[in-house]
């Protein structure tokens, strides 16, 4: 009895659809929607850009070591010719001061060069060709090393020859140098007068580098400024750190082995906060007065310099 009774709700259960069908009040089913297409895979980021040998930050990790020069310049430092020689004696060197870092060699290049003679625009200073620039760069690039522009503005304002040099800084691998000892006002000739900067005046600097390093993702970049005596820098107090800027105060004294201790001793006294070290050698200056101080000599200073420059 229950089975006739399953199939006759069955038979009327099926009679109603299909009076529904004839009457068109049944809603047929529609066309299968399309099955959503795969999607790509999402493209990785791109790498952010690295030192010439791995990294993005420059200190603790790294020992910089530098040659200094100018094309056709031997007076200015050993980077005035023969650059894979040089480029391959400045590594020689470096690993010297290797004492448990990552050795990084700097090329720092004289892009700008002070003058005796006022010049057409009456700045007192000459620049070298971009394509001189780019041929150091390509150097520095074959062998992984840094390049350093160096800037001795003469008369010039200093941030105005630095934003001139914008096509190389905004590569991962171009610091800057500046020299204000070449750095003088109007009235006075480079050479015959020691030039100054400020403490601001360099923060003005620093803030530019640190705004291209975040604009263009950079590494760390190297800001170095030399300094002879106390009096080159004014308002050094107020000396900021800048992100993505390793601020690097170079000492260049010059003289017997205890007289550049000294100098270095002495301006690097009460250093800003954030301001990393250098030491400058000169090698005919120096030799004059004894013999070169030695990478075990150089790295027994305190505080270790973390950039040594050869001129």
């Amino acid at each position: 009895m229950l089975v006739l009774l399953l199939l006759f709700s069955l038979a009327v259960g099926c009679s109603d659809v299909e009076a529904d069908i004839a009457n068109g009040t049944a809603k047929k089913p529609g066309p299968s929607a399309p099955a959503a297409p795969p999607q790509p895979p999402k493209p990785k980021p791109k790498p952010l850009p690295q030192l010439p040998r791995g990294g993005r930050t420059l200190f603790p990790t790294h020992q910089l070591v530098a040659f200094v020069g100018a094309p056709g310049a031997p007076a200015l430092g050993p980077l005035d010719s023969n650059l894979d020689e040089r480029a391959r004696r400045l590594e020689k060197l470096a690993t010297s001061y290797r004492g448990g870092r990552t050795i990084l060699p700097v090329m720092e290049l004289i892009v700008v060069t002070a003058q005796g003679a006022a010049g057409s625009d009456g700045k007192y200073r000459s620049r070298i060709d971009p394509e001189q620039i780019d041929r150091y760069l390509a150097v520095a690039r074959k062998y992984k090393m840094l390049l350093m522009l160096d800037v001795q503005p003469g008369q010039a304002k200093p941030l105005d020859e630095v934003r001139r040099l914008e096509p190389w800084l905004r590569q991962p691998d171009v610091g800057l140098a500046v020299d204000p000892e070449w750095q003088v006002g109007p009235g006075q000739v480079p050479g015959r007068v020691f030039g100054r900067t400020s403490g601001a005046e360099l923060n003005e600097i620093g803030a530019y580098l640190s705004a291209l390093t975040t604009k263009y993702r950079l590494p760390e970049k190297v800001f170095v400024f030399h300094q002879l005596t106390a009096k080159i820098v004014a308002g050094e107090a107020a000396l900021r750190p800048h992100p993505g800027v390793a601020l690097i105060k170079s000492v260049d004294g010059i003289g017997t082995r205890g007289a550049k201790e000294a100098t270095y001793r002495g301006l690097i006294t009460k250093l800003p906060k954030g301001v990393h070290t250098a030491f400058k050698l000169f090698y005919v200056e120096d030799t004059r007065h004894g013999p070169l101080m030695t990478p075990a000599q150089v790295l027994a200073l305190r505080p270790r310099p973390e950039l040594v420059i050869y001129e």
